[in-house]
This record gives structure tokens, C-alpha cells and sequence, in this order.
């Protein structure tokens, strides 16, 4: 008889030490429906309570979505199916000579994705049976001696081609982030699901708390949650509901501390106070194709504005622009120079660009502190500080991006990082504009000052009148 993810669980000589807590009993429901193995009338009720499904199901499933609260168990159930996968399925009869079966582990970082990889080698070594089978362990991936790998991957477009995926395990992919891409989540799983369709049996996971209403994650609970019919499993499961042996004294702190953010991150709910700042559309409307720099010209003032950085984590930034004819702010240059870096060298380098375009005073970040003030001074360029917060600048550029009346460059990185703003509602009801966790904003905010600044009139120079006097 072939042994089940269930049997597995139930064997002491596999993994049934491992999974013994009654903890693990929703876990176990969610497993026998993700393989399509037999449920009893209490199993079919727990996966009506996390599914929103009456009937069970007759199969396993290829496509499955795990929407859970933090601490919940799902790395560990995660590296529980990789493991099973990795051992308990044969692959050599479908694929070619060479051809290697992959499990990956996809995650924004790979820092995140080792951890599930350091479960999944914990699991091989804690079962003797299964220990034997490892023949090459390295810090991203684990080696079988049945020719299956468990790979790190990170949620970076095109990283995952070129394999031939028994399984794709993409954790926390709600926050899934990248400067060069505005879906990074849904054009990775364009990416593997090719290289899924060849594998019997192969299965696509996708694991995470929830985030904002939109995403990879979100759509497919949208589109899947709750139907019977549908051939992609969506589960969705409080923390505690998870893992009874959380403490409910750290949800109940959670909630105190921040009820929106607790409602997603322990009780599995998408967040309803976090909205994208502005779309794609109208950031592309405002973008003259194929402009990536305007040259000086003469009689033109033109405005600037600096994100500075120490040069260790973050990049370093400067947007240039003027205003037209027509009252219309427009983009002429944008810098970003990435880290590491010298901060003093990047200064001389924007202190250089500046003067080409007759600027003499720069604004930026008041939090970088007294050394922009200092080092641009030396080059001639007066630094001050700006008067508001960035939340500010980009609120009242949104008026001038939805009326079209602003003129961006060409910059895809420009136009991710604008897209990527959201706007975030506190519970006093006061909006703030900022960056996703795991994002940048560096380019936008000089872009944004910069436009801003561009909209402030310069001073004029005073008039002199000259009085004649004749007579009285």
C-alpha cells in the first residue's frame, strides 16, 4: 500500500512524533484535502469552517492557497509537504535523463525561504529512515539520493526558469516586493506554472498572511474561496484557530496595539484600511515614451530635490525639473545611485549635475540630518531641509497626476515605485502615503519634490522706480 501524507503523520517511524500535539488537528484536515483523501463528517465540518465548501474533495489538488495568521504553523507544514513530496513520490519514470525535479521554496527574500528549507533538513534528519537519503547539503539547497532537490528561490522575475518543478512552495507572498516590477507575485507564477505541467501530480502552494485587497493572493481568494467547482483550494485560518497552543495574550496585545494590522496578520483578514495611492494608468499617462533626460537650457529655472542616504541600505536620489509655459511641472533629470556607495563621492557627483543646470540650493529629507547640509555646502549648493513630510508631497502631486498636468520621465523604476505607493488610513482617520514593507520610494521622492518645488515661483528680483521731481 502506498503511504499517504496521513499515514506519514500517523507513523512514528516517520513524522508521526513530530505532528503528535492535537495542535496539528485542523492541520492534518487541511492536508487530507489538499491529497484528496477521505474525510470524516468532523474533518468535512472544519473544512467547510476554513474553505466556505460543502461537498469534499474526490482529488488532490495542483493549485492551493494557505491564507493564515502569523504563527499558525504554515512553514512548518509547508517544509512538511516538500519533504513528503521529496520522498514519497517517484519521479524518475517522467522525467528525462539529467532532468532534475526541483522542489522550490520561493519567498521575497532568501533569508525567509531558508527558513523553511532549515524545517524541511530538520525533518529529513530527525527521522532516521529519511537522513540516509541525504547526499549533498549546501546553505540553499538539499540534495537526494533519489535525484530530487529542495531549492531557495526568491520572488525575483525570470529567477525560477529553466527548472522542472515537482512542486513551488511560494511563502508570504502577500508581501512580495520588487523595484522593477509592479506584480512581481503573478509573473513569478506565470513563470513556474510551465514548468509544473510536466510533473504528475505536481502541486503549486501559495502561503501566506494576508496583506492588502489585491495580488496574486487576494485574487485567488476572490476567485476561489467558497466554490465547490473550483479545482484551486483555498483555505483560510486564524492564528489561533491554526495552533490552539498560541498564547491569546500576544493576539489580544496585537489587537490593542493595532487593530487593523491584527485583524490581518492574526485573524487572516485582508486589510480594508491600505489602498494603492494612485494607478498605473494615470502614472503612464503622465510619461512622455522615450524621454529620459531633458538637457539644461538657458533662461530655465529650474528646481531640485535630494533623498540623501548613509549609502548602506538605501540609494541615493535627485530629481531636477521646471516649470513650462503653461504652469505644467516637468521632470528633467532623475539620479539614483544604488548602494554601496560613498556618500561624499555621490554628493560631488550631484553637486556637479546641479551646477549644469544652474541650480544653487537643493532641497531633501529632513531626517538625514546636519551631513547633506554640510558636504553640499562645500560644493557650492545650499541644502534645506523640506517643510513637510514625503506622506505630504505625495498628496498634492495626485491632483496634478490624475489631470495629466505633470510631465514624468521615461523610468520604469520611476513608475514602479510611484504605483507601489499606498495610501494607509490610521485609526484617528488621518491618510499616509507611503512605501509597502519590503519597497522603496527613494526615486519618487526626489521626482515628487522635485515637480513640487518646480510649481513654488522663484523670487523676484526687486524693482527699482525712479521718481522725477519737478516742481512740488
Amino acid at each position: 500500500m502506498s503511504i499517504t501524507i496521513l499515514t506519514a503523520l500517523a507513523d512514528d517511524g516517520l513524522f508521526g512524533t513530530l505532528f503528535a500535539d492535537p495542535s496539528w488537528a485542523r492541520w492534518r484536515v487541511f492536508l487530507a484535502a489538499l491529497f484528496g483523501l477521505a474525510m470524516t463528517d468532523a474533518d468535512l465540518a472544519v473544512y467547510t469552517h476554513h474553505t466556505g465548501r460543502l461537498t469534499a474533495p474526490l482529488e488532490a489538488f495542483r493549485e492551493a492557497a494557505l491564507i493564515c495568521g502569523r504563527r499558525g504553523g504554515k512553514s512548518r507544514v509547508l517544509a512538511l509537504i516538500a519533504v513528503f513530496l521529496t520522498c514519497f513520490r517517484d519521479y524518475s519514470t517522467v522525467t528525462a535523463p539529467g532532468e532534475v525535479p526541483t522542489i522550490a521554496i520561493i519567498a521575497a527574500d532568501r533569508k525567509q525561504a531558508r527558513v523553511i528549507l532549515g524545517y524541511a533538513v530538520g525533518l529529513l534528519k530527525a527521522v532516521p529512515m529519511l537522513a540516509g537519503l541525504i547526499e549533498d547539503q549546501l546553505t540553499e539547497s538539499v540534495r537526494l539520493t533519489n535525484g530530487v532537490v529542495i531549492e531557495v528561490h526568491t520572488g525575483a522575475i525570470g529567477a525560477p526558469r529553466g527548472r522542472t518543478f515537482a512542486a513551488v512552495l511560494c511563502d508570504e507572498i502577500a508581501f512580495w516586493r520588487s523595484d522593477d516590477s509592479a506584480n512581481p507575485d503573478t509573473e513569478v507564477l506565470a513563470a513556474v506554472r510551465p514548468a509544473l505541467a510536466t510533473i504528475p501530480g505536481s502541486m503549486l502552494l501559495m502561503a501566506s498572511s494576508p496583506y492588502a485587497k489585491r495580488g496574486a493572493l487576494y485574487n485567488t481568494f476572490k476567485r476561489h474561496y467558497g466554490r465547490d467547482g473550483s479545482r484551486t483550494l483555498v483555505w483560510r485560518g486564524a492564528s489561533l484557530e491554526m495552533n490552539p497552543a498560541l498564547d491569546p495574550a500576544i493576539v489580544e496585545a496585537a489587537r490593542e496595539d493595532d487593530p487593523a494590522s491584527a485583524r490581518a496578520e492574526y485573524d487572516a483578514e485582508f486589510r480594508d484600511d491600505i489602498a494603492a495611492f494612485v494607478s498605473r494608468e494615470v502614472v503612464e499617462g503622465c510619461i512622455s515614451t522615450g524621454r529620459h533626460e531633458l538637457p539644461p537650457r538657458q533662461g530655465v529655472h529650474y528646481t531640485a530635490f535630494t533623498d540623501p542616504s548613509g549609502g548602506s541600505s538605501d540609494s541615493m536620489t535627485l530629481g531636477i525639473a521646471h516649470l513650462d509655459r503653461e504652469g505644467v511641472p516637468v521632470l528633467d533629470a532623475l539620479r539614483e545611485v544604488r548602494p554601496p556607495f560613498s556618500p561624499e563621492a555621490v554628493v560631488v557627483d550631484f553637486a556637479r549635475i546641479l551646477r549644469s543646470y544652474g541650480v544653487k540650493q537643493v532641497h531633501g529629507d529632513r531626517y538625514a540630518g546636519e551631513w547633506p547640509r554640510e558636504r553640499f555646502a562645500v560644493h557650492g549648493i545650499t541644502y534645506h531641509p523640506a517643510d513637510r513630510p514625503k506622506s505630504d508631497l505625495y498628496r498634492d502631486l495626485l491632483p496634478l497626476l490624475n489631470s495629466g498636468n505633470a510631465e514624468l520621465l521615461d523610468d520604469p523604476r520611476l513608475v514602479q515605485q510611484l504605483c507601489a505607493l499606498e495610501r494607509r488610513t490610521a485609526r484617528g482617520g488621518r491618510d499616509s502615503i507611503d512605501h509597502p514593507p519590503g519597497n522603496h520610494d527613494d526615486l519618487a521622492n526626489a521626482a515628487v519634490g522635485a515637480l513640487l518645488h518646480a510649481k513654488i515661483k522663484p523670487p523676484q528680483p526687486a524693482r527699482t522706480i525712479t521718481f522725477n521731481y519737478m516742481g512740488r
